[in-house]
């Protein structure tokens, strides 16, 4: 079992930065993909960062690429996700995804409001 615990989320203005973290409990963290989704009112959860169990790889949303980086520490239990360059249509709950073979847990979200 593993637990996700997102901080980091507020009000910013456009074209500002966050960070996101997500903290997770239990063991066996350092095996677990590690992601964030975002959902906005009205629309479906969407990707928006993945990382591998080594940090070695990550891939991104297009809409996000060049913008948002994703890390982690293995030692902390926690992957991040750097914001930068935030534009308005980034408003959303974030949540933090976790996944390793048929095992897969959320977050319960943190809200980013962008202001333009």
């Amino acid at each position: 079992q593993v637990q996700l615990v997102e901080s980091g989320g507020g009000l910013v203005q456009a074209g500002g930065s966050l960070m996101l973290s997500c903290a997770a409990s239990g063991r066996a963290f350092r095996n677990y993909a590690m992601g964030w989704f975002r959902q906005s009112p009205g629309k479906e959860r969407e990707f928006v960062a993945v990382i591998n169990w080594s940090g070695g790889s990550t891939n991104y949303a297009d809409s996000v690429k060049g913008r948002f980086t994703i890390s982690r520490d293995n030692a902390k239990n926690t992957v991040y996700l750097q914001m930068n360059s935030l534009k308005p249509e980034d408003t959303a709950i974030y949540y933090c995804n976790a996944r390793y073979l048929s095992r897969e847990y959320w977050g319960q979200g943190t809200q980013v409001t962008v202001s333009s």
